[in-house]
């Protein structure tokens, strides 16, 4: 018999003083059985990294043809897909076709290894940016993670707040590829 996902809550509140907004956003995650706290809240940070009323989670790890994330125009249209982790090159470059603008979220230690090995065969891609969220953080992220979250989030001049109430993380995220 198949595990089922687990369901967590969040009301995350943005306040993103970059791109001047702000909003709350009710969130249902669907964590999947093999998945840990610390993608579940990197993928909890890629949304109000790139809020909108549009993004969505998608199927992610159930489903290889869906991003962690993404955004549709009202044609069905892909404007943004976002991966968290490490996707090879063939995924990638297949998200690049389909989507005007492809974000990918790496999380670990080893995300320096991950892009030395992908990033010349990925470089030709115009609409791809490659974050990396230092280890530390995103660890820090995890111990987050309760099945009902009430969260903040603060983004300015590239720094990033996540947390709930005392329990606040700071995230200073490293651009590896940005758009050309």
């Amino acid at each position: 018999m198949a595990l089922k996902s687990t369901i967590f809550k969040a009301d995350l509140q943005i306040s993103d003083m970059d791109r001047h907004y702000y909003q709350q956003h009710a969130l249902t995650i669907a964590r999947h059985p093999s998945e840990t706290d610390e993608r579940m809240m990197i993928r909890v940070l890629a949304f109000a990294l790139n809020a909108s009323e549009a993004l969505a989670f998608g199927k992610g790890l159930s489903d290889t043809d869906e991003p962690d994330l993404w955004q549709k125009d009202l044609t069905g249209a892909i404007e943004v897909w976002v991966e968290v982790g490490q996707p090879d090159d063939r995924a990638i470059l297949k998200a690049c076709g389909r989507a005007d603008k492809v974000l990918v979220y790496s999380y670990s230690s080893t995300s320096h290894i991950w892009w030395n090995q992908t990033g010349s065969r990925v470089d030709r891609a115009k609409n791809l940016k490659v974050v990396n969220i230092p280890a530390e953080a995103s660890q820090a992220l995890a111990a987050l993670a309760q099945r009902t979250m009430q969260l903040q989030c603060t983004i300015q001049d590239g720094q990033i707040w996540l947390g709930a109430n005392e329990n606040m993380v700071l995230i200073e995220p490293e651009t590896i590829k940005d758009f050309a």
